[in-house]
């Protein structure tokens, strides 16, 4: 009976034996998931305190604008997304230029924040270059061919035209604005009533021309700043001559081929 007695003895210790670090084992886990609750709650906690906070403190009530003269300081405002609510800190520059840089008007924008209560937002406007007269419909377009804003009114005079369709015809619109930047860099455009360049349809740069106040100018491929100073050259002859003209060539690198209305002059 003793011995049983012994023997159970040494199962309920060799059994603590074993639990004991069960034990700790579980006491531990347990610490540790509580240090994670609290580190948790630590980090959600300041978080909500500092959003809080960016959106609480220096709330914005003036927004400067400068540089938008073809949108209003209202549709900025839309397209900012700003309600008047904000704080100065919750202000994202790289989100609302994201959002600004979508309007097609817009071409470069920056901010400054003043605090306390003041944001200043600088734009920087793609400026109509020329118009682009595509089925019907008048567009602004900038340097580089973009469509700005469909033109609802009368054509502005003072922007060359052009006419056509530069997506059944994309190798050529470049070399059209290319046409188009020398006409203004020159002050051609300025000393004329209307400049039309048209685009040719299913054909190359070398069939590139324009309607200058009413005559045909067929200018071709390249070196635009000598065919138009050779065009200025011809006008002034042809104005003392009284010559009244069906087109004007200036394809060709050494001569100019004008031709009259009942006769041809080379």
């Amino acid at each position: 009976m003793s011995n049983n007695r012994r023997i159970n003895k040494q199962v309920v210790a060799t059994r603590n034996r074993g639990a004991a670090p069960r034990i700790k084992k579980r006491r531990c886990l347990l610490k540790l998931f509580a240090l994670v609750l609290l580190i948790t709650g630590a980090y959600w906690g300041a978080k909500y305190a500092v959003d809080t906070a960016r959106r609480t403190l220096f709330p914005v009530k003036e927004i400067v604008f400068s540089g938008n003269k073809h949108i209003s300081e209202s549709e900025l405002k839309t397209i900012m997304g700003i309600n008047g609510n904000e704080g100065l800190l919750a202000l994202s520059p790289k989100e609302l230029e994201r959002k600004l840089l979508k309007s097609p008007w817009i071409k470069t924008v920056s901010f400054r924040k003043d605090f306390p209560h003041r944001f200043t937002v600088r734009i920087e406007e793609s400026m109509p270059y020329a118009l682009l007269e595509m089925n019907g419909r008048t567009f602004f377009v900038d340097d580089k061919g973009n469509m700005i804003e469909e033109l609802k009114g009368e054509a502005i005079p003072f922007l060359p035209i052009i006419s056509g369709d530069p997506f059944k015809n994309a190798g050529v619109f470049p070399e059209v604005l290319n046409l188009v930047k020398t006409m203004k860099d020159k002050g051609f455009t300025a000393a004329k009533d209307r400049i039309e360049v048209i685009i040719p349809h299913g054909s190359g740069p070398e069939d590139i021309s324009m309607q200058v106040d009413g005559t045909l100018v067929k200018v071709g491929h390249g070196e635009y700043e000598e065919k138009l100073q050779r065009l200025l050259e011809l006008e002034d002859e042809i104005m003392r001559r009284g010559i009244p003209v069906d087109y004007i060539d200036l394809r060709f690198a050494n001569k100019v081929i004008v031709k009259p209305i009942n006769e041809v002059m080379r």
